[in-house]
């Protein structure tokens, strides 16, 4: 485009620090480059892209937006992430994924030695198929993005086997959401029999007594509203203060970390009453009970199926289908 290559009249354009990947990946390389073309250049070089797969398109990671503007290029800060499309194909974000959005874009791209989080996961698939019932949202949502091509070769296993297996992850991800939403719709039922049967005693109660007692905080529960905000991620916290079911969109390690916790010290954190907060920790437990429950069934079966050999993937990912 008009305007692209190094600055004229004054010399060239100071290099920019940027950071660029390609679409699927999570590992993002480091680029110094003056203008847009640069930038592309060594794109292309870098992420080993075939001359077949031109135009390259560059789009912010963030967001999307499509960058072939020079001034706009000029005016983005160092460090900016970049997504490498090759033709015909679209930018997609992997941070949407139909209920974890609270998530933030740290906890995406945080996988153990920097290594992309669907192939950690795939791995525990490979290893287990039943540790699908103790996946978080999140974690079943990546899955489900990865091309079925890439997952199969990850997985040791053919396509359509694979497709099965997305199909399953999507119902088991459609499933919890039709629990939460079940749920959610229980809570303001149950809320506005509350509020009915509390019309004719509100009245004889000092306004001021519960909100005194919710803002009487002492030395001890201080000290342990810190330990467990020591404890449990933000991540955590922000999804149990704002998620209508956070016990079904966190994994079974964090249901159990806010099941153990200090109920005084919970509460605390997050600003809520011991009963609101004591409730919360008796649904954790059951959710993490359930999903326990579920996977000492399907080991089980594939005991008596196969004598305590791993069913294949066929037979087992038939059988949830069926259900």
């Amino acid at each position: 485009m008009a305007g692209e290559g190094p600055g004229s009249g004054e010399g060239v354009s100071p290099l920019k620090q940027c950071l660029i990947r390609r679409k699927s990946q999570q590992e993002h390389h480091g680029v110094a480059a003056s203008c847009l073309r640069e930038l592309r250049s060594k794109a292309r070089d870098i992420l080993a892209l075939d001359k077949a797969w031109e135009p390259i398109t560059l789009v912010l990671a963030e967001d999307g937006t499509i960058v072939d503007d020079e001034d706009y290029f000029l005016c983005l800060p160092p460090n900016t992430k970049f997504v490498a499309l090759a033709r015909n194909e679209k930018w997609t974000s992997s941070c949407t994924d139909g209920g974890t959005a609270w998530l933030s874009r740290e906890s995406i791209d945080e996988v153990d030695c920097g290594e992309e989080k669907w192939k950690h996961l795939a791995r525990q698939l490979k290893d287990d198929l039943s540790s699908i019932i103790l996946m978080s949202e999140e974690d079943l949502q990546v899955l489900i993005d990865v091309p079925c091509s890439d997952l199969a070769q990850e997985l040791s296993q053919n396509q359509p086997k694979t497709q099965m297996l997305q199909d399953t992850l999507q119902q088991a991800l459609d499933r919890r959401e039709e629990e939460r939403q079940s749920k959610q719709l229980l809570e303001l039922y149950m809320k506005a029999l509350e509020n009915e049967g509390s019309i004719l005693t509100k009245a004889s109660e000092p306004d001021a007594a519960p909100r005194e007692e919710m803002n009487v905080v002492d030395t001890d529960s201080s000290s342990a509203g810190a330990s467990t905000k020591r404890s449990l991620s933000s991540e955590i916290l922000a999804a149990l203060k704002e998620k209508p079911a956070p016990e079904l969109s966190l994994d079974s390690q964090d249901l159990e970390l806010v099941f153990k916790e200090d109920t005084e010290a919970l509460a605390l954190a997050l600003s809520w009453n011991k009963q609101k907060t004591e409730a919360l920790q008796q649904a954790c437990d059951q959710e993490l009970s359930r999903r326990l429950q579920q996977v000492q069934a399907l080991h089980s079966l594939r005991s008596i199926s196969k004598g305590k050999k791993k069913l294949p993937w066929g037979d087992w990912l038939s059988s949830k289908r069926k259900k």
